[in-house]
C-alpha cells in the first residue's frame, strides 16, 4: 500500500462524528474545553496557553486551518453523532494528525484534549480509533507516535490503555507557554500491532458505560 498524507475527510463512528477543524467550531470548542483541569497537565503548552474567550479559540483553530493549507497537520474537532453521551452535534474536544512522513511512514497523533466531562468513557477511545484507522487503513503509515507530558500521568496511562508501547522520555523537549521546559514521553502505534490495538478499542467501546461520567 501507498503512504499518503492524511486528507482531512470526515470520520464518523458510533457515539463521534470527526470533523476538520474550522474557525466555526471556536463556540463549541470553548465550551467544552473551558475549564482549567484541561489546561493544568500541559495541554497546548499548559494554563498559560489557555484562551480567554471564544475569539481566543477562534485563533487557535484559524492557526489549526492555516497548518492544513500547509499540509503539516490535520487538525479535527469530535461532535457527539448520538444521545448516549449527550446532546447530538455537541462538541466535546479536538484531536490532530501531524507530522508526517511519508517516506518514512510515520506520523504524530496528538493535539488532544476533551471536556472533562468526557473523560474516562467511550470518546477517547472512539476518537483514537478513528484516527488510528485513518493512519493505517485509509493512508498507510506504518507507524502512529502518540507522545505527552510527563507531569500528565492521566493522559500516559490513557495512552496506555490504548495499547501504545512506551518507548521512553525526551528530556526538556519542548518550551511550554510559560517558558518552563517539559518533559516528553513518546508511545507508538506499528502497523503490524493495529489489528490487536483495533480489536482492544472495539471491546473497549462494547463495554463503556452509555453516559460519562459527570
Amino acid at each position: 500500500m501507498t503512504t499518503t498524507e492524511p486528507d482531512g475527510r470526515v470520520l464518523l463512528g458510533r457515539h463521534l462524528r470527526l470533523e476538520p477543524a474550522s474557525p466555526g467550531h471556536a463556540g463549541g470548542l470553548f465550551a467544552a474545553l473551558d475549564d482549567a483541569a484541561v489546561w493544568a497537565a500541559g495541554y497546548a503548552g499548559g494554563p498559560a496557553a489557555r484562551p480567554p474567550d471564544v475569539d481566543g479559540m477562534r485563533a487557535v483553530l484559524e492557526a489549526a486551518v492555516a497548518a492544513a493549507v500547509r499540509r503539516e497537520r490535520q487538525a479535527y474537532v469530535a461532535l457527539l453523532t448520538g444521545s448516549e453521551l449527550g446532546a447530538p452535534g455537541t462538541v466535546v474536544g479536538t484531536s490532530s494528525l501531524g507530522d508526517w512522513d511519508v517516506l518514512h511512514e510515520r506520523v504524530h497523533l496528538g493535539w488532544t484534549a476533551y471536556g472533562p466531562r468526557w473523560w474516562g468513557g467511550a470518546v477517547n477511545a472512539e476518537c483514537k480509533l478513528l484516527l488510528l484507522g485513518h493512519a493505517f487503513d485509509d493512508c498507510g503509515f506504518g507507524r502512529v507516535k502518540i507522545q505527552t507530558d510527563l507531569v500528565n500521568a492521566r493522559s500516559q496511562a490513557a495512552i496506555a490503555k490504548l495499547g501504545a508501547t512506551r518507548e521512553g522520555v525526551l528530556r526538556r523537549h519542548t518550551r511550554r507557554a510559560d517558558g518552563t521546559w517539559r518533559d516528553t514521553v513518546v508511545f507508538s502505534v506499528l502497523s503490524d500491532e493495529w489489528l490487536s490495538v483495533r480489536a482492544g478499542l472495539h471491546a473497549r467501546l462494547a463495554n463503556a458505560a452509555p453516559t460519562p461520567t459527570p
